[in-house]
Formats: C-alpha cells, sequence, structure tokens
C-alpha cells in the first residue's frame, strides 16, 4: 500500500496526495501533457472507481483529493504514475514543436538510470506523502491551499478562474473538467 514511499494505511478514506514533476520541471505548461494526465484521471475514475473529491494540476505538479471504490487507491495511483510517465514521454521524444525535447529528456533520463538498472526515464518524483483527511478541517485546510496554488502562483485572481482545478465546482460557477464526487 506504499505510494513513493508513504503509506496508505486506511484504503477508504479520502486522502491529499500531491505528484511533482522530476526536478520540477514545468511540463503542464502546454495543454497536450495536461489532457493526458487529465485523461489518464477519466479512466481511473471511470474504469478503476477513483473518486476525485478534489484537484489543481500547476505547471509542474499535480494536487489530489481522493478516495476508491472498490480498489486500493495506492494500486490506482501508481498505475496512473506509470501510465502517464510514459505517454509524457513518449509524447515529448514525438513532438516536433517542443523547444525543451532534449533537456526535458536528459533530465527524465539521468534520473531513470539513477534509480535502475536499466535506462529508463523517471518522469515523476517518488515523494508523494499521502495524507488521510481525518477531520473537516483538516479537508477543507486541504482544498482551500490546492485551490488557492494558481492564486499564489500570480496565474489568476480568483481560484475559481483556473481552468484546471476543481475550484469552480466547489463555488458554484460551473462544472470542471474532471467529474468531482464533492465532500
Amino acid at each position: 500500500m506504499s505510494v513513493g514511499g508513504y503509506k496508505i494505511r486506511n484504503p477508504e478514506a479520502i486522502h491529499f496526495i500531491t505528484f511533482a514533476v522530476f526536478e520540477w520541471v514545468d511540463v503542464f505548461t502546454r495543454k497536450v501533457y495536461c489532457d493526458i494526465v487529465l485523461d489518464s484521471l477519466r479512466y481511473c475514475q471511470k474504469e478503476r472507481g477513483l473518486y476525485i473529491h478534489g484537484w489543481c494540476l500547476m505547471s509542474n505538479h499535480i494536487h489530489l483529493l481522493v478516495s476508491a471504490k472498490n480498489e486500493d487507491t495506492s494500486d490506482i495511483l501508481r498505475d496512473f504514475k506509470k501510465f502517464t510517465s510514459k505517454q509524457i514521454i513518449k509524447e515529448i521524444s514525438e513532438n516536433k514543436g517542443e523547444s525543451r525535447k532534449e533537456w526535458m529528456l536528459q533530465i527524465f533520463k539521468e534520473q531513470g538510470e539513477k534509480n535502475s538498472r536499466n535506462s529508463v526515464y523517471q518522469f515523476w518524483r517518488q515523494d508523494n506523502h499521502p495524507e488521510e483527511l481525518f477531520s473537516i478541517g483538516f479537508t477543507w485546510q486541504k482544498m482551500n491551499y490546492m485551490h488557492n496554488n494558481p492564486v499564489e502562483a500570480g496565474l489568476v485572481e480568483k481560484a475559481e478562474d483556473y481552468l484546471y482545478s476543481s475550484a469552480s465546482d466547489y463555488v458554484g460557477k460551473g462544472k470542471g473538467l474532471l467529474e468531482i464526487y464533492p465532500i
């Protein structure tokens, strides 16, 4: 039940999890890479029983408040990271218009070689530190932190105006890009 070295001890609980790109590379400044993450999350929702209670995709990391219906949340997230890593690396490799291609691939390859005997790319950092949402106060603290990330980064003035988050779902501004299971 490990997710990057930390344990999800209660697989039925909602957890706050952050996945960061290795070396905090700003990969998600391109829509094509964001779409890979969102499509994979939709697949996990539809086919694996992942409940997304909140989310925010920033340029180099994603915050999730998640739980799972039938499967272990750790297994779903492990598979999500593995799949998106391969897909994003493939897209970067094949994207003729990607001006940062060689630089990004070099970073991900060097890290992969450090952590594997094979010449494998490592896209996501391994330190996810899932936190069980044990109270309503703690839950809203994490939700507010996550939704205010784009505001703190100076990307938007109001959290609900950021396209790649669930903030608009929670303020009644409309449905966001992913289906949300409100808390």
